[in-house]
């Protein structure tokens, strides 16, 4: 498996779990609410769900990839922003960052084929 398989398998999982966990964790569930966006846990889980089943499709049919890494590029650099707008530390923002990084560098690579 190529690099960029992997880490589109990778990714793909990721945000199946955090997806998940947008509709259990406790813990999501608060930072949400401390982000005063409440509303959007339940819209966040789902699009988190979508974005990671693109990607995992996306191994069998390529448009898959390029829409799901895309959106969820954007998702990341969205949260990445809230979490400079709350001043959270850098360890907490860090996966975000990350994340976005990633997707990214999914989207071009899966171009270049």
């Amino acid at each position: 498996m190529s690099s960029v398989r992997s880490l589109t398998c990778f990714s793909g999982v990721i945000f199946l779990i955090y997806g998940v966990l947008c509709f259990y964790s406790v813990s999501m569930e608060n930072d949400f609410h401390r982000f005063g966006l409440d509303i959007l846990r339940v819209p966040t889980g789902v699009l988190e769900l979508l974005g990671g089943s693109g990607m995992l499709i996306g191994l069998k049919w390529q448009p898959a990839v390029w829409i799901s890494s895309t959106g969820l590029a954007v998702l990341m650099l969205i949260a990445f922003g809230i979490r400079m707008r709350m001043r959270d530390g850098v360890a907490v923002s860090l996966p975000s960052l990350v994340l976005m990084l990633l997707n990214l560098y999914i989207l071009i690579k899966s171009s270049e084929r």
